[in-house]
């Protein structure tokens, strides 16, 4: 049977500041990747979040981010791989600090927003990246985009890799996403994100937004948990895997 799995950016409210309907989304995801505070989230989110995925027998990792809370890590910024290979060490750790109090482990880290855009096509960040996720614990799963930069490093650094791709998202004929700036980046349709789902699981191919289509490879699947339609796509979306014959579960 072929599987997949299905996974949620979440735990990015802080404070007194509530983003998203984590809770609603858990009941229909097999992996979440965890904000670390740089972004979003807060050492009370992660770990009340942690503890509901864990609960549910929901996969956990490190949702590494640039250190841009303004921002909410989605505008880029000039760093050196030395840099991000810090950044990533010292976010992995805090959530995974969590983790081991739970008398649990981290399972993956996943970079995210623009450093995961950055890190998709810069080979030298890309390897700072996967080597930071290597020297903090060789056995964590790497998510990067499908065949990014980051799958590749992962892969040279010797750790397991999960190719990923987005519901939520449209893509460009060079198999990046198409920025947040550009019309129709975004998806909002649940139809259309339900088809473009079924395409790159059943048919390994994604329709590019200049409308040519390419070949993609899919081991994870990301559902964008600060999107309002959160729920409603996962819920949708895990129904269709399931009508397709597709068991949802998480990597490794």
């Amino acid at each position: 049977m072929k599987t997949l799995d299905l996974n949620c950016d979440m735990g990015e409210s802080f404070g007194a500041w509530r983003m998203g309907d984590d809770a609603a989304v858990l009941e229909h995801v097999s992996s979440v990747n965890l904000a670390c505070g740089f972004h979003a989230g807060d050492p009370t989110t992660i770990r009340t979040t942690m503890a509901a995925a864990l609960a549910r027998g929901v996969a956990v990792g490190a949702h590494p981010s640039l250190p841009d809370l303004p921002g909410f890590g989605r505008r880029e910024m000039s760093i050196q791989p030395q840099e991000a290979y810090d950044l990533m060490l010292y976010q992995i750790g805090a959530v995974a600090a969590f983790a081991r109090a739970s008398g649990s482990g981290l399972h993956h880290v996943k970079p995210h927003g623009a450093l995961y855009n950055m890190a998709a096509k810069n080979p030298e960040l890309a390897a700072a990246i996967a080597r930071a996720v290597r020297d903090f614990d060789s056995s964590l799963i790497l998510y990067g985009l499908s065949g990014s930069e980051l799958i590749r490093a992962g892969r040279q650094a010797g750790i397991a890799v999960a190719s990923e791709v987005f519901s939520d998202r449209t893509y460009q004929s060079d198999g990046s996403l198409a920025p947040r700036g550009l019309p129709n980046s975004v998806i909002h349709d649940l139809g259309e994100a339900v088809a473009q789902v079924g395409r790159m699981v059943t048919e390994g191919r994604v329709r590019c937004i200049d409308g040519k289509d390419i070949a993609i490879e899919a081991d994870t699947l990301c559902i964008h948990g600060d999107a309002p339609q959160a729920p409603a796509f996962a819920r949708a979306i895990r129904a269709e895997l399931e009508r397709l014959g597709v068991a949802v579960r998480a990597p490794g």
